[in-house]
C-alpha cells in the first residue's frame, strides 16, 4: 500500500467516524423504544422526540471517562488532595458569606448542617464554579446506548431527563452537566432532580443550574429525604489491631456492626460510642500503612450522594475545615 493510499484510507475512516457521531440516535432501535414509552406513558410528541435523539451525538470521551473515575484509580491519599486544599476551603469560605441566609434557612427548615451542604457543593462543583460543559443530552445517550455495563441505568436517566425537560419547559438540547449526564449545582441526575430537587426560593421555578439557593436547597433537601440525622455525627476515628479481619472492610456501606463486635474483633473507636451503635467499619489508605474510622447513619446518607466511602470521608473532612473557618 502506497503512502498516498493509506492517507486515503485514513481520510475515509475519519469521514466514516464523524459522518456515523453526527447520526445520532433517531433510527437506533433501543432509542426509538425509549421515545415508544413516552408517548405511550407520558403522551409526549413522538415527532419531537425523535428530532432530539436524532441530534444526541455520541461522545467518546465520555465513556473514556467512565472507565478512569478517580474513586476507582486514586488511591485515599491521592484522591483527598483534589477537594481538601486552601483553594476549596477559602471559595467555599467566600460562597457561604454571600449566600449565609439561605444556609442558616437550610439548618433552621431542613435540618442539615451548613457545612456539610457546603462541602458536597465544594465537592462536585467547587460551589458552582465547574458544573460541566457536556450536553447532558449526549451524555446519556452516549451511556444508554453505547455503554452496556451501566446501560439499563442510564437509559432511565435519559427518560427522566427528556421527562424532566418537557415538565420544566426546557430545552433538551440546551441543557450542559457532567461526562455522565449529572446537572446544576449540586450534580443531580435527572431522577434526582424530579424526587428531591426543590423552588427554595419560592420563585414558582426549579433551577439548579443558574439559581444558587435552589441549589443549595436541593442538596439539602436530598439529604433530608435520605434520612439525615439532625444532631448526630458522620464518623470517628478508630484504632485496629493486627487481627482485625480482611472482610470487615468490604461488605459495603449500610451500618450494620455493633460497636462493641468490632472491638473484640480488634476495631476500636477513638470516641466514645454506645455498644449497640451500628456502623460501618472503613479503611483508608495512606502513603504507609492505612487509617481506619467508623462511619454512622449520617455518614451513609452522604453516600447516597455518591456511594464511595472516600467521597463520604472527602465531604466529611472539607466540612470540618469549612466549619472551623466558619467559626473564626
Amino acid at each position: 500500500m502506497t503512502k498516498a493510499m493509506a492517507v486515503r484510507l485514513l481520510a475515509l475512516w475519519c469521514g466514516w467516524q464523524a459522518a456515523a457521531a453526527s447520526a445520532g440516535y433517531g433510527d437506533l432501535p433501543a432509542a426509538r423504544a425509549l421515545v415508544d414509552e413516552l408517548v405511550e406513558e407520558r403522551g409526549l410528541d413522538r415527532d419531537h422526540l425523535l428530532q432530539v435523539m436524532a441530534s444526541a451525538e455520541r461522545q467518546e470521551r465520555i465513556l473514556e471517562a467512565m472507565s478512569r473515575p478517580a474513586e476507582r484509580v486514586k488511591p485515599w491519599y491521592e484522591y483527598r488532595q483534589i477537594f481538601l486544599n486552601e483553594q476549596r476551603v477559602t471559595e467555599g469560605l467566600a460562597f457561604y458569606r454571600t449566600h449565609e441566609a439561605t444556609f442558616r434557612r437550610v439548618q433552621a427548615e431542613l435540618g442539615v448542617p451548613p457545612e456539610i451542604v457546603l462541602a458536597i457543593l465544594g465537592v462536585e462543583t467547587s460551589y458552582g464554579r465547574i458544573t460541566g460543559s457536556y450536553r447532558v443530552l449526549d451524555a446519556l445517550a452516549t451511556l444508554a446506548f453505547d455503554y452496556p455495563r451501566r446501560s439499563s441505568y442510564f437509559r432511565k436517566e435519559l427518560k427522566n431527563y427528556l421527562i424532566l425537560t418537557a415538565e420544566q419547559q426546557l430545552d433538551p438540547l440546551a441543557m450542559q452537566g457532567s461526562y455522565a449526564g449529572a446537572m446544576g449545582y449540586g450534580q443531580f441526575m435527572p431522577s434526582s432532580y424530579r424526587s428531591y430537587a426543590i423552588d427554595f426560593d419560592a420563585d414558582g421555578r426549579i433551577d439548579i443550574w443558574n439559581n444558587p439557593v435552589d441549589g443549595i436547597g436541593s442538596v439539602a433537601n436530598y439529604l433530608r429525604r435520605h434520612g439525615w440525622r439532625s444532631g448526630e455525627g458522620v464518623v470517628v476515628p478508630a484504632a485496629a489491631s493486627a487481627e482485625v479481619p480482611e472482610a470487615w472492610f468490604g461488605l459495603g456501606l449500610v451500618p450494620k456492626r455493633r460497636v462493641d463486635e468490632l472491638k473484640v474483633g480488634g476495631l476500636r473507636a477513638r470516641a466514645p460510642l454506645e455498644d449497640e451503635t451500628l456502623v460501618t467499619p472503613v479503611r483508608l489508605e495512606l502513603e504507609e500503612g492505612y487509617e481506619y474510622w467508623l462511619g454512622l447513619h449520617n455518614f451513609y446518607v452522604i453516600t447516597r450522594y455518591n456511594h464511595s466511602a472516600m467521597y463520604a470521608m472527602s465531604v466529611y473532612q472539607l466540612s470540618q475545615r469549612l466549619a472551623a473557618g466558619l467559626v473564626q
